[in-house]
């Protein structure tokens, strides 16, 4: 039933915008690649192909069962060759335009479900769909580089007025913009040094220790060959096996080891012990972190548990801290003490002489960062589009051309365990020819997040027939941006963060002239039942069929619309519903008892009797009230 609300507050606006003299474009679609379609397929021992268009047919009845006003000649299904055509396409301009990369990357990997999982998808350090403990694995991945749009993506916040505040500091918060200074602390006996990015250069004097993330190719390295390696190795595996999520919450208990090397503090010479520490992660900065207890918590925590100095480097104005009472670290603004030359000042304004200070010796420079990582795009599943590569042993990696898209994906395939995606075990899909020189070659066999499909769709609706491009620039200058988009809070910081940036790259490509892609969104609530959203997995979801059979679709409807404010979730009520199809029945009785008198025509002159003007005037407040709600 959350699809049903969802469908029927679109509905609504657009019948209502119909009714004022709009054009109005309705479109409706299937974002039908993806794991869950693929692991019911296997489960109910189908093809994930068979298996969706069964479903998409069924869940189409239901649409049209429920009335909605859809213009189902605009329809679009991402996992058909037509669309998934484009979706290659995408990748290649990605490609082209420089924004698509392949590297290795450590990802969280479900055993049971067989694919890479989002960090938001792991939840405890389980799978959020089976509950299996997930693993760490270092896979080639492909990327599309978002982080060359993060300034933009950030700044263009403030064009979107139609947008709930919370979703847009959701999306703030999630590009995570930073504004510090890089700094390297030299490593004795070896060529490069460990470099930290912090936006408290301020409290660089008081650094007394420094601490790896588990993953940093440093760690390995450092202890290798010595009577240290064989612990390291255990706790880097140990940390790799906990999600980012749980690593860095508050109430995780901070831990670490030795590594047994010191690093340089830059501005005072000091050597600083080098260790390994769980909550500090490659994804964030530069995967090292300078410890500074007296002034950050975190660090403070772990200088308490190890024994590490606590040094004060910003005192409160009128206060003096004493490190040996400190219950917790000092965070608030300050005057610069134990700081060498720059002892006096307040720490803002030491700041930025800090950061010119290291720019003029070489030790570091000022940076702004961004909490923002680029967006890993591959999947190891098959029931996905296809990535437009092919990899030629004489050749390297070279792009399908055009002209031979789509790269059809097989729709018979054996589903064995393993890393490699199931693509792999079909030969004739593999094994290909290179575009540039004709020798034999392969094929790509990860698949697509199904969230590039879902990034540009808005954008098919508006021309979805079109064989030769993926849109028509006309058809897309007449009804894009959408006015109205109508979805779930979940998608804040993925697809419409990632739709975002689609559309920034086609417009920097010369194919859109509008920067964002929807100008008012909606996030509708959900729909609750016995105190959690209706699932599925939880067991608690009202079949759309059967109130349509008991009650039919005007009151599955009615109840939906009126039973929470659309920005609010809905509490099922089987009451509910049943009131709502009371007030229909009574509805329906007042007009058929009163048919004749419906029927007629009034004489259009003459004075209004008292009780008619009462209606009338009735009638118009009504009318206004509904036009301002809508």
């Amino acid at each position: 039933m959350g699809h049903i609300r969802n469908y029927s507050i679109g509905d609504v606006v657009a019948r209502f915008k119909t009714m004022q003299g709009y054009n109005v474009l309705h479109p409706m679609g299937w974002d039908a690649f993806g794991m869950p379609a693929e692991n019911a397929a296997i489960q109910h021992g189908t093809q994930p192909a068979e298996w969706t268009r069964r479903n998409i047919a069924n869940m189409k009845a239901q649409q049209k069962r429920l009335g909605t006003s859809y213009d189902w000649q605009r329809e679009v299904t991402t996992c058909n060759p037509d669309y998934y055509r484009w979706t290659e396409w995408m990748f290649l301009l990605m490609y082209k335009r420089g924004l698509a990369y392949k590297k290795k990357a450590p990802v969280n990997w479900c055993p049971s479900c067989q694919t890479v999982l989002a960090n938001e998808q792991v939840i405890d350090g389980e799978c959020w769909r089976c509950g299996t403990p997930v693993a760490k694995k270092d896979l080639e991945q492909w990327f599309f580089k978002i982080t060359d749009y993060a300034e933009r993506l950030l700044e263009d916040l403030s064009l979107l007025g139609g947008w709930p505040e919370r979703v847009r500091v959701m999306q703030e918060n999630w590009i995570g913009k930073s504004v510090g200074a890089t700094v390297t602390f030299p490593l004795p006996g070896h060529k490069e040094g460990i470099t930290v990015f912090t936006t408290r250069q301020d409290t660089l004097y008081g650094v007394t220790f420094m601490v790896l993330a588990p993953e940093h190719p440093l760690v390995m390295e450092l202890v290798k060959g010595t009577e240290r390696e064989e612990a390291v190795r255990a706790f880097v595996e140990k940390c790799r096996q906990q999600s980012e999520i749980a690593r860095t919450a508050q109430d995780t208990e901070k831990e670490g080891l030795d590594l047994g090397v010191y690093c340089i503090n830059p501005l005072n010479g000091e050597q600083v012990p080098v260790w390994v520490a769980n909550y500090v992660l490659l994804e964030y900065g530069t995967g090292a972190v300078m410890g500074v207890p007296a002034h950050d918590q975190r660090d403070f925590e772990f200088a308490k548990k190890y024994g590490f100095p606590i040094r004060v480097v910003i005192q409160p104005e009128g206060e003096e801290l004493d490190p040996a009472r400190m219950t917790a670290a000092y965070a608030e603004p300050g005057v610069l003490v134990n700081s060498g030359p720059f002892n006096g000042l307040p720490n803002l304004e030491a700041q930025q002489k800090i950061g010119a200070y290291l720019e003029e010796k070489g030790w570091g420079r000022r940076t702004v960062t961004y909490r923002l990582r680029d967006w890993l795009v591959s999947r190891q599943r098959y029931w996905g589009a296809p990535i437009p590569i092919i990899y030629c042993p004489q050749c390297g990696t070279v792009p399908v051309p055009e002209e031979d898209l789509p790269v059809l994906l097989p729709e018979n395939v054996k589903f064995d365990p393993g890393v490699i995606s199931p693509l792999a075990h079909v030969p004739e899909f593999v094994n290909t020819t290179c575009p540039k020189c004709g020798r034999p070659a392969r094929r790509e066999t990860d698949t697509m997040d199904t969230f590039i499909c879902s990034s540009w769709y808005y954008y098919r609706y508006a021309d979805p027939k079109n064989a030769a491009a993926p849109f028509g620039k006309d058809a897309v200058e007449a009804w894009l941006p959408v006015d109205q988009y109508i979805g779930g809070i979940e998608h804040a910081v993925l697809h419409l963060l990632y739709s975002r940036f689609f559309t920034k790259v086609l417009y920097d490509a010369g194919l859109v002239s509008n920067v964002e892609p929807f100008t008012n969104l909606l996030t509708q609530g959900m729909v609750i039942k016995d105190g959690a959203k209706m699932s599925k997995s939880k067991g608690n979801v009202v079949s759309p069929d059967d109130i349509f059979a008991k009650y039919g679709a005007d009151t599955a409807r009615l109840f939906i619309l009126f039973a929470a404010p659309p920005d609010k979730d809905l509490d099922w009520s089987d009451q509910g519903v049943e009131g709502a199809w009371r007030f229909l029945g009574r509805v329906w009785r007042l007009v058929m008892s009163n048919k004749e008198v419906f029927g007629q025509k009034g004489d259009g002159g003459g004075e209004l009797a008292r009780s008619d003007r009462d209606l009338r005037r009735k009638v118009h407040a009504t009318l206004k009230k509904v036009t301002e709600d809508v």
